[in-house]
């Protein structure tokens, strides 16, 4: 059954309010999930050496796109959950919750033993050639089997969030963080475990995010109260939580491909050492854009839930409000980033060659940052409304239809170099394109 109404105030509250109220919880759970990626690879290269920091990041597409599968079921259903609450649809509500924990089992389960399988095929696949790949292959064997929990729990969180309920879902996302920093300095630094602590530190932290998301659903907290007969695969939902899941999924599937690009391209033009510099800015992205995707994940319920309830100025002005937000946080990222590098980088490694080519990197990497909202935003929104097409195609824009080729050409020419100017130009040219698409929406259906 569900209970009585309490994200009804997506639907009545300022958008202003309601905007910092769901995205400063989203934007600290992000932050901390963040720091924990941060410190972790801090950790990680002063307790364990530097080459450690490349062979995690050799392994975080293979889990990344698994974990991908739960957070793409999770925003799907999510999506149609919000839409589903805003219309007082309690039945489509119910049933779409049961089908998104039925579906994740089912798909990140099967996941996990063909990981297991070809194990040593997809490690060089992804850049762990070398002496990258046998810490990689202790990383990616352990770490693997706590993904089922890992997706259940970003598929949890989603729905929590689109419940309103933006404080659990901060606390979801700071519990493993939480756990794996204490397990980290545990495990690798008392009891001297290397590579095998570092990753039952991640996995043993997604196994208590899992118990509590589980505690949350249980008590009274939540207003999604499933039995067993939601369980059952309903083909109508499946294919609409598909089709807006796919957006979720198709952006991770791209990640890890940039991933596997990226590591073997740097790997090919600068060794170990070129993957390294990677594996600290990639971190750093994850990091220094957490107040940009926290206005993300804290627009989607709002822009869900009001055109679902057909209140379309609303929509209208949480678009505005987000975009204004998010590009505001990115430039102030950009200052910092442009103005301490250096200073950055030399908290990761004392690694020369690492300090000496990351800074410069890093800047152009980022020097697109301050316009990304807009396209983040495009695209939560068409996800949010449900419509899976274009918030895919708007998704893909970015890495899928310009960073990719770009990585590809550029380095011919340019050599490394060639490799970070993609970062800015891909921005850029898909931020355009959002833009005039989002303009055109606004203007023919908000309106």
């Amino acid at each position: 059954m569900l209970k009585p109404n309490k994200s009804e105030a997506l639907g009545s509250q300022p958008i202003a309010g309601l905007l910092i109220k769901q995205a400063v919880p989203a934007s600290i759970g992000i932050l901390v999930m963040s720091l924990n990626i941060l410190v972790d690879t801090i950790f990680v290269g002063n307790w364990i050496g530097s080459i450690a920091i490349a062979a995690i990041n050799v392994v975080l597409p293979v889990s990344f796109f698994i974990a991908a599968l739960g957070m793409a079921i999770g925003i799907g259903g999510s999506s149609i959950i919000s839409r589903a609450l805003g219309a007082n649809d309690s039945g489509k509500a119910l049933k779409t919750f049961g089908n998104q924990i039925t579906i994740t089992l089912l798909l990140t389960v099967s996941m996990v033993i063909l990981g297991l399988v070809f194990i040593n095929d997809l490690i060089p696949t992804f850049g762990g050639k070398g002496d990258i790949f046998e810490p990689a292959k202790i990383y990616y064997r352990i770490v693997l089997y706590g993904v089922p929990v890992l997706a259940l729990s970003m598929m949890g969180n989603n729905v929590i969030r689109a419940e309103g309920k933006p404080k659990f879902a901060m606390i979801a996302m700071i519990i493993p963080s939480v756990g794996n920093l204490i397990l980290d300095y545990i495990l690798i630094n008392l009891l001297d475990m290397g590579m095998e602590g570092a990753a039952w530190a991640t996995t043993a932290s997604y196994i208590c995010c899992f118990f509590y998301i589980l505690w949350y659903f249980l008590s009274d907290n939540s207003e999604l109260k499933i039995d067993v007969g939601h369980f059952g695969l309903d083909l109508p939902i499946l294919k609409e939580m598909s089709a807006l899941g796919f957006v979720t999924l198709a952006r991770q599937a791209v990640v890890s491909v940039t991933y596997l690009l990226m590591n073997n391209i740097l790997f090919d033009l600068g060794g170990e050492a070129s993957v390294t510099v990677y594996g600290i800015i990639g971190r750093m992205l994850m990091f220094a854009l957490f107040p940009v995707l926290g206005v993300t994940q804290g627009f989607l319920p709002i822009a869900g839930y009001n055109y679902g309830a057909n209140n379309y100025s609303r929509v209208r002005e949480s678009i505005k409000l987000a975009i204004t937000y998010a590009c505001g946080v990115a430039l102030l990222i950009f200052i910092v980033i442009m103005a301490f590098p250096e200073a950055i980088v030399s908290v990761f490694t004392q690694d020369e060659a690492v300090l000496k080519d990351t800074p410069n990197a890093m800047r152009w990497v980022f020097a697109a940052v301050p316009i990304i909202g807009i396209q983040l935003i495009g695209s939560a929104y068409y996800q949010a409304i449900g419509k899976a097409i274009p918030a895919l195609l708007l998704t893909l824009t970015r890495q899928g239809f310009f960073f990719i080729p770009l990585v590809l050409i550029l380095p011919r020419y340019f050599g490394e170099i060639g490799v970070w100017i993609s970062f800015p130009i891909a921005d850029t040219l898909s931020t355009i394109i959002t833009g005039l698409i989002l303009n055109r929406e606004i203007r023919k259906t908000l309106n």
